[in-house]
């Protein structure tokens, strides 16, 4: 199979590979060199140091689901359905959701009435979701609204291993409370702590959205010998902001997901939602920007979606971990007697 490397120079937002609109080409050019469908025409960006062959038994075929909202729990589930099956079709072995993937995004205003969308886990969406891994025999990290007692709710990633087995579950630690982000209201910040899940493709890192913006979580999850760290996520901008703004904070998002990736030598994923949904408060609402991405332990990227609802497949090399942090050892020179400060909320 013909292999596309490129050379990973000055990063630039405008001209990095995207994969185009999915109504100009069909499902399958959606992939990344070595995918099981075709050759991609799309080209990965590799390090000059990545000259080994992403094509190894160690290589690890992903997908993201980028959806928008289809207007609630089972419309949304059927479309995920379907796409998990474009993508285990194109060989995929590990399939990322994002965040909230079951409806609107409901956090854009305080409601007591949306308490009524949480569920048990396990519960109705999560049997579906199993049935669905093991339906198509892949590892499938979902994302739903958990009620885990009468007032205690949390924002949860599930694992499920390719038998339908739910592995693990991970609760969201960092609840943001900004304007139509209202977190707080509805999530109880999680405590099962940063443990990696272990499944068949490898110790998966789960974090979700908010999540993404601590390099503390990020390394924890790392030390505890977590191969990916994977980010279901619902973040976009208001359609008021100065379009400068906009790419600040989506060049900010993108930003911190390199940073993860090259401070702890494994790839990246983080996978979000598009289109607009508008405010029950009558403001502008928010516009999901998608750009769902696929980067190496260098920070370079491997795929990365644009703005549309996307099946985005293509391949990760685990085994490029160990050559980066041979060659980039931040583990080894952590100055760990030092850090103690960390634990104050601020050092006054």
């Amino acid at each position: 199979m013909a292999m596309h490397l490129i050379r990973l120079g000055a990063y630039n937002a405008n001209t990095r590979p995207r994969h185009r609109d999915p109504a100009s080409a069909p499902a399958s050019q959606f992939i990344c060199p070595g995918a099981a469908a075709q050759p991609s025409a799309l080209p990965c960006m590799l390090s000059p140091i990545s000259l080994i062959s992403v094509m190894t038994r160690h290589s690890l075929s992903v997908a993201l689901i980028q959806e928008r909202n289809h207007g609630d729990a089972a419309a949304n589930l059927s479309a995920i359905e379907s796409r998990v099956a474009e993508a285990a079709a194109q060989g995929a072995r590990l399939v990322l959701l994002q965040e909230l993937h079951n409806g609107a995004y409901f956090c854009q205003h305080e409601s007591v009435e949306a308490f009524d969308l949480a569920e048990p886990i396990p519960g109705p969406s999560s049997q579906r979701l199993s049935a669905l891994a093991k339906r198509h025999g892949v590892v499938l990290v979902g994302s739903l609204f958990e009620r885990r007692a009468a007032g205690l709710y949390h924002n949860t990633a599930v694992v499920f291993e390719k038998d339908g087995n739910l592995l693990g579950k991970y609760r969201k630690m960092h609840i943001p409370d900004d304007p139509g982000f209202y977190e707080k209201f509805y999530f109880t910040p999680g405590d099962l702590g940063f443990t990696p899940i272990q499944t068949s493709v490898g110790r998966l890192g789960v974090l979700v959205c908010w999540d993404q913006w601590y390099p503390e979580a990020a390394r924890l999850m790392a030390l505890a010998g977590a191969e990916l760290l994977l980010y279901p996520t619902a973040i976009g901008w208001d359609p008021d902001d100065a379009q400068a703004e906009q790419e600040r904070q989506r060049d900010a998002w993108v930003l911190s997901h390199r940073g993860h990736a090259v401070a702890n030598g494994i790839p990246v994923l983080s996978c979000n939602r598009v289109g607009h949904e508008p405010s029950p408060l009558g403001a502008s609402g928010i516009q999901f920007w998608g750009n769902s991405h696929v980067l190496g332990p260098q920070g370079e990227f491997i795929a990365e979606a644009g703005t549309d609802p996307t099946v985005l497949v293509c391949e990760v090399d685990l085994q490029r971990s160990e050559h980066v942090r041979r060659i980039w050892p931040f583990l080894r020179d952590r100055r760990i007697d030092a850090y103690g400060d960390l634990l104050k909320r601020y050092i006054d």
